[in-house]
């Protein structure tokens, strides 16, 4: 959230308006502006919406939705972006910024205890990476049953079917490198 508020501090300097001024357009108070704008707090759905039509620019690239990796190679950890969360408690985080040029696509999975990816992985075109950076897994794959711990790594045709289930009594990571993005 940190690119957030380096974006809105960016865009309103470039139109020189005043914090004060901008708090005041949007109904909210200047050190909430500030604080913003500093990652101390973030802004409601709303105010974020706010802000952006004050700043005349729009919320998509107030949050970096528009950065390429070639503009912005780096994507800081507390900037990932949630592309899903299922009902079992495994969500999907993309780890780079948008760009129609790449070739691959990264991405992390965080499951709850116990939890799988369950309506997150569908069979698409291409080939998948999956690094376990902790915790251990069990794959289940073509009536085929594969286990991971903290370290190993597996390696498949995307185009299969298969489910991977956190089999541990804690949370757990996967890193997933896709050769064909799913945005």
């Amino acid at each position: 959230m940190v690119r957030l508020g380096e974006r809105i501090r960016s865009r309103r300097e470039s139109l020189n308006i005043q914090i004060n001024i901008l708090a005041n357009s949007i109904g909210v108070t200047p050190s909430l502006i500030s604080q913003i704008e500093r990652a101390k707090a973030f802004p409601s759905i709303i105010t974020l919406k706010k802000i952006a039509d004050a700043l005349q620019t729009t919320v998509g690239s107030l949050i970096g939705e528009n950065e390429t990796y070639s503009k912005n190679p780096i994507v800081k950890f507390d900037e990932k972006k949630i592309v899903q969360t299922n009902d079992l408690g495994t969500t999907l985080y993309l780890l780079s910024n948008h760009d129609q040029q790449k070739l691959m696509e990264p991405y992390l999975l965080e499951f709850s205890p116990e939890s799988s990816s369950e309506n997150l992985l569908n069979p698409i075109p291409g080939q998948s990476f999956y690094y376990a950076l902790c915790g251990n897994f069990k794959i289940e794959m073509n009536s085929n049953i594969f286990h991971l711990s903290a370290g190993d790594s597996f390696y498949l045709n995307s185009g299969h079917k298969h489910t991977i289930y956190n089999t541990g009594g804690t949370a757990a990571m996967l890193l997933w490198i896709s050769t064909n993005p799913i945005l």
